[in-house]
Order: C-alpha cells, then structure tokens, then sequence
C-alpha cells in the first residue's frame, strides 16, 4: 500500500511539473508571437513612411496618424492635408475594408473623414 501510495504521489508531481512546462512554453509562445507582432508592425509601419502610399509620401503618412488614431484624434495639420491634396483618393478609399489599417492602429472611419477635415476640393465617396 505504501509503495502504491508513493508511486502515485511521485506521478502527481511529475503531472505537476509537466503542466507548468506547458504554461512556461504557452507563455514563451506567446511572447514569441506579441513580439513578432510588434516587429512586423514596426516594419510596416517603416515601409510604408519610406515608400509612401496612394501618391502620399510616407512622412505625410505619418503627418496624418494623429488624426486617425483613436481615441483622441486631433485635427489634422496643415502638413496632412497638404499631403492629402496630393493622394490618389480612389487609391486611399480602397484601403477603407482593408485589415492593414486597424492593424495599424488606424481608425478606417477616421481616415475617410481627412479630405473633408482638410477642406479639400471634392472630397471622395468611399
């Protein structure tokens, strides 16, 4: 009986420490992928202020961030809209169902507003 009782003893605390091996390799996974996650944001976010997008410059881009990033945008700068006056609209209203800006952190609804914001001519229809 006492054997039986120390083998099953010896078994819980081997389950034991194989359980906590799976949370610390959960939790590695996980902080593998948030810092991955992190890393592809970043490099996006550096591709598209060096490359620009829709006839916007990638330091226009960024000129406008504050004013489509919740919760608290601002208005937009003199830097954004002139940058905004320059965009292929078409070209930005198809990014409006795209998954790129909320992974960004970019309120879709937000940036349709912009060309409105900025007073500009003809604003598009997206």
């Amino acid at each position: 009986y006492f054997i039986h009782f120390h083998t099953h003893i010896e078994r819980k605390k081997e389950r034991k420490k194989e359980i906590e091996m799976e949370h610390y390799n959960f939790a590695k996974i996980y902080m593998t992928l948030a810092l991955f996650a992190i890393v592809l944001s970043s490099v996006t976010i550096e591709v598209a202020r060096a490359q620009g997008i829709c006839n916007v410059s990638g330091e226009g881009l960024m000129s406008c961030r504050p004013s489509i990033t919740p919760p608290y945008p601002t208005a937009p700068t003199a830097q954004c809209c002139n940058a905004l006056s320059h965009a292929d609209m078409n070209c930005l209203c198809s990014y409006k169902n795209s998954q790129l800006l909320p992974s960004l952190g970019i309120d879709p609804n937000l940036a349709i507003q912009l060309p409105q914001k900025c007073r500009l001519p003809n604003p598009p229809r997206c």
